[in-house]
């Protein structure tokens, strides 16, 4: 089979287009000379049947071949699909198949480069990794064993960006970081604009941990004290409201940085005595402790909707078997250092989410901006939230319960058994959102209809096939209708197209930010890590908007929150390409092949 001829690129499944181009680029096995060796369900057989065989780890004569089959049959209908690298790499020689991670960093140069070796290494694998800084003594602080003077965090941040440039994931794709920095550290300030230079760190993602206190101070209008990490003395005091708004107006600019609420995240830390929780994922939906992975998977919801409603009974039965898959995998990786298995074995984290809700609530028939859309999400999480630890409880009474149960939440809440500390995960769902072609994790469309970059000089425009069905079903479709539409990407000023299908086809831009953030709140309720959810808004959106998200972030008890400002980076993934032009010069509304769904700033593992 050609490497990059699509015409040869043959299979028995439904795939749209920019699917095949995805599973091409990134996760079909290649041969020694590059030509792709395996078709997309040859992928699903490859990786049903690596994580079905661990069943006979714990049951010798389990029925492998029909986990197999029940595993392979929820990814070739798209129902059900794990994070990346389990796609990428179950199977082969590499066969590490998580996609998050956190490494601590310690104040010392061998701890840095210890985990500079151990990012490279994950990189390598097709992880992503979250630090926290914090830890390292602030810019111009004393090295008492040479004498000298400290760099600060910054300063080391900058390595690991240039590392992450030179090692691409798997081969296939640049790694990602997060990158964290308590708001009581020294060099908060410079961390907090680092970004308003376009490039600098640009694999990183960038968050500030705040405490409650903080946040009370900044309602207060009162000062804090800045401590050094070295030493636990305080340096100085700021008004917490001047750093707060320093914190806005940057992620007013540029999108970084955004905010970690670690007061949140610990009350349900469900290992509190494993450790305090100090750093997440690149995305922010993956809260760990020191050297923890996490494998991740996502429900396909617009397979769960029949006749306008929730097909209940199938959801049940897919959380079942993707709990199950999911654990699987655990036993299943190849973990890329010693120090990794031995903490995530201890805890068993899997992170079960969901991508097309978007799609969902239009063939439901209810807006995405609307109380009626809340309390779906609700009732759709809890759903999710109570069935999948009545399948992780049932496991642990089968195969034995996660090591640190003992003292757990779980523990404390009376179970008897529980086979994973946390078994929930809003992801971004980028790349497979594409592959299951529906919308990215519990995000709005971004656009009823745009241009996708797919090859080198090629582009297609792609119109919601929801949106489309409508406009055919009630006589309004017109390929001048469609031209119009790309060159918005919203439909809310085309009068042409009646009022109930304009409410009901909302996109990112048209909602108003309190919505992004009340929806993530909703799915927070009942979700054991966190939600990975962009706020994103018009580039005419204000600071005081940003201001407003933020605030409201904390007091619905979010556990961080990220805001992008259209055009306030200039580059991104999604945009009005001005290099996609009809002969009229018309920009139109302009998305590349590899848009990370609920993460516009850099492409992250999902």
């Amino acid at each position: 089979m050609g490497s990059e001829d699509l015409s040869n690129f043959k299979d028995d499944l439904e795939i749209s287009l920019n699917a095949r181009k995805i599973l091409q680029k990134k996760y079909l096995i290649r041969d020694v000379d590059g030509n792709i060796t395996e078709t997309p369900s040859e992928l699903f057989r490859r990786v049903a049947r690596e994580i079905a065989k661990i069943d006979r780890l714990y049951d010798h004569d389990a029925d492998v071949e029909k986990t197999e089959e029940e595993f392979f049959n929820v990814m070739s209908c798209f129902e059900f699909l794990p994070n990346s690298p389990t796609l990428m790499n179950a199977g082969t020689s590499i066969n590490q198949l998580s996609a998050c991670f956190v490494l601590p960093v310690g104040d010392s140069m061998g701890e840095i480069f210890d985990a500079l070796k151990y990012m490279a290494l994950i990189h390598k694998s097709g992880g992503g990794v979250g630090f926290s800084f914090s830890d390292l003594r602030p810019q111009g602080d004393i090295v008492k064993s040479t004498k000298g003077i400290a760099s600060g965090p910054l300063s080391f941040m900058r390595i690991f960006d240039v590392a992450t440039d030179v090692v691409k994931q798997g081969g296939k794709r640049r790694g990602a970081n997060m990158g964290i920095l308590n708001i009581k550290h020294p060099d908060i300030l410079e961390f907090i604009a680092a970004k308003e230079q376009e490039g600098f760190l640009s694999n990183f993602n960038l968050s500030v941990a705040v405490d409650d206190e903080f946040m009370q101070k900044v309602e207060d209008d009162e000062e804090y004290e800045l401590i050094n990490p070295r030493n636990n003395e305080a340096v100085t005091r700021l008004r917490a409201l001047e750093v707060f708004n320093s914190v806005v107006e940057k992620a007013w600019k540029s999108g970084d940085p955004g905010i970690i609420f670690l007061d949140e995240i610990n009350r349900k830390n469900p290992t509190k005595g494993a450790g305090k929780i100090e750093a997440t994922n690149p995305c922010g939906e993956q809260p760990l402790l020191p050297y923890e992975s996490c494998n991740l998977g996502s429900i396909n919801l617009v397979k769960m909707v029949k006749n306008g409603k929730i097909n209940w009974d199938k959801l049940r039965n897919i959380i079942r078997t993707a709990v199950h898959f999911l654990d699987n995998v655990i036993d299943a990786n190849n973990f890329p250092i010693h120090q990794i298995e031995v903490q995530t074995l201890k805890n068993r984290k899997i992170g079960l989410g969901i991508m097309g809700f978007a799609e969902m609530l239009i063939m439901l028939n209810v807006p995405y901006d609307s109380q009626e859309a809340i309390k779906i999400a609700e009732e759709l999480m809890s759903f999710i939230e109570t069935t999948s630890r009545g399948v992780s409880a049932e496991l642990g009474r089968l195969r034995g319960s996660f090591p640190d149960f003992n003292g757990s939440i779980w523990d404390f809440k009376g179970y008897g058994a529980m086979r994973n500390a946390t078994i929930t995960t809003i992801a971004p769902t980028g790349t497979l959102s594409i592959i299951a072609n529906v919308t990215s994790s519990i995000e709005p469309l971004f656009a009823v209809s745009f241009i996708r970059k797919v090859m080198e000089g090629t582009e297609l425009i792609e119109v919601n096939p929801l949106f489309e069905k409508i406009a055919k079903d009630e006589g309004f479709y017109s390929t001048e209708l469609m031209m119009s539409i790309v060159k918005r990407g919203s439909i809310q000023d085309i009068l042409d197209i009646p009022e109930d299908t304009r409410r009901l086809f909302v996109t990112a831009h048209d909602i108003d930010p309190q919505w992004h953030v009340r929806m993530q709140a909703a799915f927070q309720r009942h979700v054991d890590n966190a939600v990975s959810k962009t706020v994103n808004l018009p580039h005419a959106a204000s600071i005081n908007d940003v201001k407003k998200v933020f605030l409201l972030a904390h007091k619905l008890k979010c556990k961080g929150i990220t805001v992008y400002r259209y055009a306030s980076k200039k580059k991104q993934v999604l945009y009005i390409n001005k290099d996609s032009q009809d002969g009229n010069g018309e920009k139109y509304f302009c998305v590349d092949l590899e848009y990370a769904g609920g993460c516009p700033k850099i492409h992250c593992p999902d």
